[in-house]
């Protein structure tokens, strides 16, 4: 992006929720898409590790599944009814296939809009969509990551979402902010996404930076410490290594070792039930749990041990989930702790991300996580994360003012200078004023009679200091300020002081090539 003198630094995009709380695994807040032409609706989860957008297609609801199950899967995309749709080729979904997700997607390119139909969200063309039908992705998944897409090789990358949104200039930068949403909060709190900037109303006070994980596919990666358990007044540690963990929304469960997730069961009563894979909750149990009460609190770091460390704290209420079909034949309570293999399968599923927000900034290689702030009536305050080339300070927004207007550069430099002008012109005018009016009166005057009239006759102040006119620029709170506000710690939001404008170059983000599942 180029910014010139008549350039507007476009404002952050909100995307706004669906409003419904689904999934067979939740429930979670889903958020709408707007597919093909003409545009069909789906309601999708939130993905931090993928890149594509996944929807079901009407191969996922065959014969003997429930009749609404359309419905129950966030609606269908009938790619044959879509006059833009055009097929790519069949491929194997990769994402979290360490965690043994399988299945294989088609792959194509058509619009996709975002927000329902009406609401004036964008719509971009030629976007990577995956059609899926396997129940192990139940709901479809709208990828936010930045990483192209590969088919066949690295020669002809297809662009994420989010960066075709920066290269449009519709959204400030390479960045978004995210939170799952909480059910049980207040009055059902839903998820939150905003692309190009954060929710500073949403953002805790206290935060932390963290750098991108050396694989690109980890990204997200970060050093959990311990965990501590909190039940009855009695505190307890329940991991008893620390370990490097990964964020994904792509997934509900938290993924943790073997002994981690022991300590859960002896301290919790938990039963893995090893025929669907799931920690069960009965409703004895449940109750139990409900009147102890516990709370887990996740001390995270940039290393496995010791430096700085931010602590995320869990109600129970965030692990009271339910479990639907086709996982099981009736509606079960469930605990979403899953036992890890090995260490690639360590993960900070959909659950974490109930109670932390997290920020992600591709141009600066970093993300923040801070604890979720839940105030009634809050209103929203949505900041822009400027480009790491950007040449203009962008200015926080809330609900209830113009957050979607700003002034362009050549505006703001032509109100500076016209300012100025005035100024000069103003101090200039005064001051001939006086000496024309001095000279005059001196020509009547006695040669030993004072003027008591001419403001420059006193040499210097009186202890009032009355005749002091000021014609220094006041730098008090009247004048504008441009300068970010955000909680997130610099310099993961500072703005570059070189003064040259540059063309921003896109990041170095590295492309997953898709593996052809037709062999």
């Amino acid at each position: 992006m180029v910014v010139s003198n008549n350039t507007t630094i476009p404002a952050p995009l909100v995307i706004s929720p669906s409003q419904y709380w689904e999934g067979n695994d939740g429930p979670w807040s889903t958020f709408t898409l707007q597919l093909g032409t003409p545009a069909q609706n789906v309601r999708v989860m939130i993905s931090t590790a993928g890149s594509a957008t996944w929807v079901v297609l009407p191969e996922g609801c065959v014969a003997g599944m429930p009749s609404n199950c359309p419905d129950l899967r966030g609606k269908q995309f009938n790619r044959n009814a879509s006059t833009t749709w055009k097929f790519n080729n069949y491929y194997e979904l990769q994402m979290e296939s360490n965690l043994g997700y399988t299945g294989s997607g088609e792959f194509g390119f058509d619009k996709i809009g975002l927000d329902w139909q009406g609401a004036g969200g964008p719509v971009l063309d030629r976007q990577v969509i995956a059609g899926v039908a396997t129940e192990q992705f139940w709901f479809g998944l709208f990828g936010l990551t930045a990483r192209p897409t590969n088919f066949t090789d690295f020669n002809d990358p297809q662009l994420s979402f989010v960066e075709t949104l920066r290269n449009k200039r519709l959204i400030p930068s390479l960045s978004w902010s995210y939170t799952a949403g909480a059910q049980y909060r207040l009055s059902k709190v839903f998820g939150s996404l905003v692309l190009g900037g954060y929710d500073s109303s949403k953002a805790g006070l206290t935060n932390m930076s963290f750098s991108f994980g050396a694989d690109i596919s980890r990204d997200l990666t970060v050093g959990l410490q311990s965990i501590s358990a909190v039940v009855g007044g009695q505190k307890t540690e329940l991991l008893s290594t620390s370990i490097f963990t990964f964020i994904d929304s792509s997934v509900p469960q938290i993924w943790l070792p073997l002994a981690a997730c022991t300590a859960f069961e002896n301290l919790l009563g938990l039963t893995w039930n090893a025929t669907i894979g799931y920690y069960l909750v009965s409703d004895t149990l449940h109750e139990k749990l409900i009147s102890t009460n516990p709370s887990l609190t996740f001390k995270l770091g940039k290393t496995a041990v010791g430096g700085t460390t931010i602590d995320i704290t869990l109600p129970y209420a965030s692990f009271d989930l339910w479990l639907d079909y086709p996982i099981v034949s009736n509606k079960t309570r469930y605990f979403p702790l899953a036992p890890a293999a090995n260490d690639t399968q360590y993960t900070l599923g959909r659950t974490f991300l109930q109670e932390a927000y997290l920020t992600v900034d591709y141009e600066r290689s970093n993300f923040s996580l801070s604890q979720v702030r839940f105030e009634a009536g809050a209103s929203q305050h949505i900041v822009a994360i400027p480009s790491i080339n950007a040449t203009t300070n962008s200015t926080s927004t809330s609900t209830d003012s113009s957050a979607g207007k700003s002034l362009t550069t050549g505006a703001l430099a032509s109100i500076i200078a016209g300012s100025i002008v005035v100024v000069i012109a103003t101090i200039v005018g005064i001051y001939f004023f006086f000496k024309r009016r001095r000279t005059e009166k001196k020509a009547e005057l006695p040669d030993n009679q004072i003027d008591n009239d001419d403001p420059y006759q006193k040499a210097e102040l009186d202890a009032q200091g009355t005749h002091q006119t000021g014609h220094e620029m006041d730098g008090g709170t009247n004048a504008a300020k441009f300068e970010l506000q955000s909680p997130i710690p610099e310099p993961v939001y500072e703005m570059d002081g070189v003064g040259s404008v540059r063309e921003l170059a896109s990041p170095d983000v590295a492309a997953h090539e898709m593996e052809n599942s037709v062999k």
